[in-house]
């Protein structure tokens, strides 16, 4: 649905904070799988690519799939924050696939869905 390359950005990037040569990466992505919006970006690492500096978000529309989703992707994985309540979601959880992917599965606010 959307994608920003750095260079893109409608405000310029504080000094210091996007290393030199990430004026084509993404800033910001977003897209739809279904019911669900996913969002991504590239990380601002210089070192070898790998799959830290970035984490994925992944919002769905009710708790009994956040659940669903969260179990499955902390199989061999490592949960940072298990699924709670939050001041934005009635479900936010963080977890690191088996994979070494960061994802962010939160429930989407009424207003949102």
């Amino acid at each position: 649905e959307m994608m920003m390359r750095f260079k893109e950005s409608p405000e310029p990037q504080p000094p210091g904070t996007v290393p030199p040569g990430f004026e084509n990466k993404i800033m910001h992505a977003s897209f739809r799988v279904g019911q669900t919006t996913v969002m991504a970006s590239d990380g601002c690492s210089a070192d070898k690519a790998s799959f830290q500096g970035f984490s994925l978000s992944l919002s769905v529309p009710g708790e009994k799939e956040a659940d669903r989703v969260f179990a499955g992707l902390s199989e061999g994985g490592e949960v940072k924050m298990p699924l709670t309540k939050t001041l934005w979601s009635p479900r936010f959880g963080m977890v690191q696939d088996r994979f070494g992917i960061g994802w962010m599965i939160s429930v989407a606010p009424p207003e949102q869905k």
